[in-house]
């Protein structure tokens, strides 16, 4: 039977199907969490972070349920119900319009309520990452918030394992202004990583054997 409008419309001829994120969520388990504890280990008591959708930066959150004086922002569903019981996190929402397959908020209310925000940190997630052209997303509106996100923090990391590092899965892209930092893990291909490295960009391995 042939794709109807609205799979047209989401992926368009020759794209890649865009995959949920509780599809996602089980996906390379080991390698988000050692992600996630790495990202984890820089946030310092008292600060102000913002956490994207996504699979790696939910592993993040979850890593983060017992933290204490923690105030976090975040667009993303699963990421409020993962600290609504943190009695040391405060957490505010980016409303918006509500993305089914990333559970998560974006648009115009999402991009004016940053407008009025700052963030000691920013973790953004990403469908892929490369050193040419930034973070690959299936949609506008997800790109578009990133590079928001991105704008408004004083350090910004893409939570991203390294089977994502240089895939074009898909045409939207957000470019990040530097200095920012991918997190990956460290099964990450070298010719990757120094492909990076050339841009002026550090990347940061989480060790997922030493765990």
């Amino acid at each position: 039977m042939p794709a109807g409008p609205d799979v047209w419309r989401r992926h368009g001829p020759g794209r890649a199907p865009e995959a949920s994120l509780q599809q996602r969520t089980g996906q390379a388990f080991e390698l988000q969490h050692a992600i996630a504890r790495r990202a984890a280990s820089v946030i310092l008591p008292g600060e102000n972070i913002l956490l994207d959708a996504g699979s790696a930066v939910g592993a993040l959150a979850h890593e983060l349920r017992n933290f204490d004086n923690l105030s976090v922002t975040t667009p993303c569903t699963n990421t409020m119900q993962e600290l609504a019981d943190s009695e040391g996190i405060e957490v505010d929402c980016l409303g918006g319009r509500l993305r089914s397959l990333g559970q998560s908020f974006v648009g115009p209310l999402a991009e004016a309520a940053l407008e009025r925000m700052s963030f000691d940190r920013v973790f953004l997630g990403a469908d892929a990452v490369t050193a040419e052209d930034g973070i690959c997303e299936a949609d506008h509106a997800q790109t578009r918030l990133k590079e928001l996100m991105a704008r408004r923090g004083n350090n910004v990391d893409v939570l991203a394992d390294s089977s994502k590092l240089g895939l074009r899965p898909f045409h939207v892209w957000a470019r990040l202004a530097l200095p920012w930092t991918p997190v990956t893990d460290d099964g990450a291909d070298a010719g990757q990583v120094q492909k990076f490295r050339d841009a002026g960009v550090e990347v940061e391995l989480a060790d997922v054997l030493g765990q």
